[in-house]
């Protein structure tokens, strides 16, 4: 698309040169972008993450080319049910992360990949395809790529990223950032969190100050068309003190694609069958062919909410869903809200005593667009699956967990929650028995949507959950976790709860224990 490349090109050519590298805020207790001495320099870095995990639960896919992979909504196009049977498997993953840079270039250009390689445990051998290769004899092709993309630091404070990147509502940059300050800070991925082909520009203006501007081609159809769908942002965090920061962006996107491309042939975009599968919301306007311009107009802010400097934090955000979807029959606005609420707190001596409250709120529309106004909200899982991971909270059922391979299913594994909005309060507590060794952890949680489907009502239900952690090394950890969901009366609805005429779902439960290990 020329106008995509073309901004690219502009915000290479205009980005000022920035002064002298001024230090990272003070809650960031390390330098990560401080490069150690020359001599000690390697060409080849590596990172390295490997995760296994059995699980015992009452949920399955019924389409049986969906057992192995399943991601999206439960009782949704994923056919993910609940049954009074028990699933069992066992599955892993490993994901490599290497980073080139010459001596010759000193650290100014550097070439990034990041790898990925899962499977279940006895699910195929000898052949070719993603999330496979677990079986007797093994052997099969499955490697994935996350992304591969060049970084140009022409000064400390200046990063550009050109090729397949990480796609993050935080103004940080990703390679370099923490997973719990991308999953605590800015849009915690709620908005978008993904990869995507594009062109980035972070510079960290003063020591203050981050600004981020990025364009992506989101998908590509025909070159000769304008048929494609590409996404734009500009993203501003400043400094208040040692511990606050506030945020204001702009996320745009131009869709001219009419639901072509899409991951698996699902389509993409407000009127692909991608929505059934991912749990948001659809336009469903046959064939006919239309043009969406989407906009999100929001703020975000943090308070030490990963309590690096005292006993209390927090942070949010909350955006404005704006723009319009047309066809040659209708002409639909788009008109809705976000917003999001994180308190923490230390009770205790142990760095990970801790009690947090995290609440969500999205609006939502019990008639959809027939109004002509959609007053619900859309993220990036409106085009691609998973494109917004909200990850970051105490729940595992309700709200989607992140300890997982190649299952990632919940109630509302989306804000938007189909359209219906949501209303979500977690409360947490953590608790180290053996400082830095032993700590449990137990929450409850609390759902409803803000607008009710047709058969059924506003209560999504409320999810207990505990889990046990053993640190037996740095990075390597073992877990033990349950959880239990009861639902309420929105699954009495056969629109949501997977097509039940007489009455709703089996309440779902999980029990999973896993092995995490980081490698550096």
């Amino acid at each position: 698309m020329r106008r995509l490349w073309t901004l690219v090109t502009v915000v290479a050519l205009t980005i000022p040169v920035a002064g002298a590298w001024a230090q990272l805020p003070a809650d960031e207790k390390e330098d990560f972008y401080e490069k150690a001495p020359r001599e000690e320099i390697g060409e080849f870095d590596f990172i390295g993450y490997f995760i296994t995990r059995h699980e015992n639960s009452n949920q399955a896919a019924t389409n049986e080319f969906l057992r192995g992979q399943v991601v999206g909504r439960l009782f949704g196009g994923n056919t993910t049910e609940t049954s009074k049977a028990t699933s069992r498997f066992t599955e892993q993953r490993f994901m490599p992360m290497i980073t080139y840079s010459p001596r010759l270039f000193d650290g100014w250009a550097k070439m990034r990949a990041s790898l990925e390689f899962d499977w279940t445990f006895g699910d195929g051998a000898y052949g070719s395809a993603a999330n496979t290769g677990g079986g007797f004899g093994g052997d099969t092709v499955n490697m994935q790529t996350q992304n591969i993309f060049m970084e140009l630091r022409p000064q400390k404070n200046l990063f550009f990223n050109i090729g397949l990147q990480r796609t993050y509502d935080n103004v940080q940059v990703p390679w370099y950032t923490f997973t719990d300050h991308l999953l605590q800070k800015g849009y915690r991925l709620a908005l978008f969190g993904s990869d995507a082909a594009g062109a980035t520009v972070h510079w960290f203006r003063k020591a203050d100050e981050r600004l981020k501007l990025g364009a992506y081609q989101l998908w590509e159809n025909n070159v000769q068309q304008q048929d494609d769908v590409a996404l734009f942002v500009a993203d501003y965090e400043r400094d208040l003190s040692i511990r606050t920061s506030v945020g204001a962006s702009v996320h745009y996107i131009n869709d001219r694609a009419s639901g072509e491309g899409g991951p698996s042939g699902l389509g993409t975009g407000l009127n692909s069958t991608l929505a059934d599968f991912n749990g948001v919301a659809r336009f469903e306007f046959g064939n006919n062919p239309h043009k969406s311009d989407v906009v999100w107009l929001g703020t975000h802010f943090h308070h030490d909410p990963l309590l690096r400097q005292g006993n209390f934090g927090l942070s949010g955000f909350a955006w404005w869903n704006g723009g319009s979807v047309r066809t040659d029959f209708t002409d639909v606005s788009i008109n809705g809200v976000a917003a999001n609420l994180r308190l923490a707190a230390r009770y205790g001596s142990a760095p990970r005593d801790q009690i947090v409250l995290d609440t969500v709120f999205t609006s939502g529309d019990d008639d959809s667009y027939a109004d002509g106004t959609y007053n619900g909200v859309l993220t990036g899982n409106n085009w691609t699956t998973p494109g917004a991971v909200f990850i970051g909270h105490p729940l595992y059922l309700l709200l989607p967990h992140g300890t997982v391979v190649n299952r990632f299913t919940a109630a509302a594994i989306d804000i938007q929650n189909i359209g219906y909005g949501l209303q979500v309060g977690a409360l947490g507590v953590t608790k180290e028995l053996v400082k830095n060794k032993w700590r449990v952890k137990a929450a409850v949680g609390h759902g409803r949507a803000s607008a009710e489907p047709l058969g059924g009502g506003a209560t999504m239900g409320t999810e207990i959950n505990a889990s046990l952690t053993w640190t037996m090394r740095v990075f390597l950890e073992a877990e033990l976790h349950a959880a239990y969901l009861s639902l309420g009366d929105f699954y009495d609805s056969p629109e949501v709860n997977g097509g039940i005429t007489d009455g709703r779902p089996d309440d779902p439960w999980t029990v999973f224990a896993s092995l995490k290990w980081i490698m550096f």
